[in-house]
């Protein structure tokens, strides 16, 4: 996993907007499944109550996230940022300091690896 790049977004959804949450993750779920090699892990979960939102996103590296940020960017921000209010971004392993300047934006916060190991 060295040089991977994985964080953890969490999120509440607007009120009154949880209807327009599948449709807008449907779409980009499946952009990033075949627009973006580098994207590795791509996960939303949905509570109970359809008030918050998780993502976990995993990148080959900060290149690959990088080209996901662009995308993202580009096609989804507006639709995602109406519908969500980010809770806490945390964001783990190397992350370069162009990912770092551009996720900061969003509140992210950066923990490096200091061991452990991946299967």
């Amino acid at each position: 996993m060295h040089g991977q790049i994985e964080w953890v977004l969490i999120m509440d959804i607007r009120e009154g907007q949880s209807h327009a949450v599948q449709p807008l993750i449907d779409e980009m779920v499946a952009a990033t499944r075949s627009d973006e090699a580098g994207a590795l892990v791509y996960e939303y979960f949905l509570n109970s109550e359809k008030s918050r939102c998780t993502v976990l996103e995993r990148y080959k590296d900060t290149d690959a996230a990088m080209i996901h940020l662009d995308s993202f960017g580009k096609k989804f921000a507006d639709r995602f940022f109406s519908l969500f209010i980010p809770v806490s971004f945390t964001v783990f392993g190397p992350a370069g300091a162009p990912l770092r300047e551009a996720l900061s934006g969003f509140g992210a916060t950066f923990e490096d690896r200091i061991g452990g190991f991946a299967r």
